[in-house]
């Protein structure tokens, strides 16, 4: 069988890509980000980081998901004291999230993390720790990332601001930044965020047009699956479009794997990453011959982690069905307790309702199987 152009949506030409915004390259790991690097997706373990197995087997299941960075907390010794475990056995580079204590910046760079979050607003006396910290991660080679976060921000700044407002989250990043630098320090990446996506917008676009520091986006408790998607898409769908914009987390009250396919997503959406199963499915209508949406939930779910990128199509009804069942590499219209099965515009053949789940995935295999189609489709 002939390799096969699966058809799938490409990014959109350069001419309709706005140019990303210049930033410095820095190295998490073996993850570069900023500068031409691709746009990165993190997430955070909810294990306890003392619990060195299930944060490990947390972190694969992310891997697997499409993470390429990981950030674990450190609030005690006992955790710091798991990292070098966890960093020499993780797939992932492993940032190490640190509040309250200085002393555990040290402790991670020393375990070998990848970088260090730190957050000034909530690390007491942090300013005159900079010296020290800037000292240590140069020789280390390990980037700090400054995450500036609303609900955290240094009274001071509150004070003078009247509440945590852009320009306040981004002097308070910048502030910081100065500090290293006049340690010659410059291996840095900055993350300000907020839970209202306006705010993030408004501070990310203050920060890009004041530094080259690659950035970190990201909407803080930003709520329940649906909700939060839906303020991360906002955000990230507004800067990134911009060309602002480095690495992403999308932090919802769910497990870290929505998180990255969240994620992961929303970069596919926007042509920053290479597609892989989309599923084209109709919103349902009184003409419905179908239960559409459980339908599309068994298709998607048939369908994770096929190994070539594909887009299926599931119609409801006759009226759209066929003609988006055609513009798909793969389809089913249904009606009358049937599906009719569309393989790249034509129709191959027609299956009981209950079949049609199999008889796509049946179908997407011998369509995937030529010669070649690893290379046809690679990204």
């Amino acid at each position: 069988m002939a390799s096969i152009d699966l058809g799938l949506p490409q990014p959109p030409p350069p001419t309709r890509t706005p140019p990303r915004r210049h930033s410095r390259k820095i190295h998490v790991g073996n993850v570069p980000v900023g500068g031409d690097a691709p746009v990165s997706v993190q997430t955070m373990t909810t294990t306890l980081t003392t619990d060195i197995d299930a944060t490990l087997q947390q972190i694969a299941e992310i891997t697997a998901a499409g993470c390429d960075i990981v950030r674990v907390a450190v609030p005690s010794q006992d955790d710091a004291d798991a990292l070098p475990a966890i960093v020499a056995k993780s797939s992932l580079p492993v940032i190490a999230d640190i509040h309250f204590q200085p002393r555990y910046v040290f402790a991670a760079i020393d375990a070998g993390c990848a970088a260090v979050r730190v957050n000034p607003g909530n690390i007491r006396k942090f300013d005159d720790k900079v010296r020290e910290i800037a000292q240590a991660a140069g020789a280390a080679r390990v980037p700090i990332r400054i995450g500036v976060n609303a609900g955290s921000l240094d009274p001071r700044l509150l004070a003078k601001h009247g509440s945590a407002t852009p320009e306040a989250l981004v002097e308070s990043a910048l502030w910081e930044c100065s500090l290293f630098e006049e340690h010659g320090f410059e291996d840095i990446k900055i993350a300000v965020k907020h839970h209202d996506p306006l705010t993030v917008i408004a501070a990310n676009r203050l920060l890009a047009a004041a530094c080259d520091y690659p950035l970190h986006l990201g909407v803080t408790e930003a709520g329940t699956s649906l909700q939060g998607s839906v303020k991360s898409a906002v955000a990230f769908g507004v800067l990134l479009t911009e060309g602002i914009g480095d690495t992403i987390r999308v932090s919802l009250s769910a497990p870290p794997v929505e998180q990255v396919k969240a994620g992961a997503h929303i970069l596919q959406s926007l042509g920053l990453r290479p597609r892989k199963l989309e599923i084209v499915s109709c919103p349902g209508c009184g003409r419905l011959q179908v239960d559409i949406h459980h339908l599309a939930q068994r298709v998607e779910a048939a369908f994770d982690g096929f190994p070539h990128p594909i887009r299926v199509a599931v119609m409801g009804c006759v009226v759209n069905g066929p003609g988006e069942a055609r513009e798909a590499d793969l389809g089913v219209s249904c009606g009358n307790g049937k599906g009719q099965i569309f393989v790249q515009g034509e129709v191959i053949r027609t299956v009981p309702e209950h079949r049609i789940v199999d008889a796509l995935l049946e179908e997407a295999l011998r369509l995937t199987e030529g010669p070649g189609i690893a290379e046809k489709t690679a990204p």
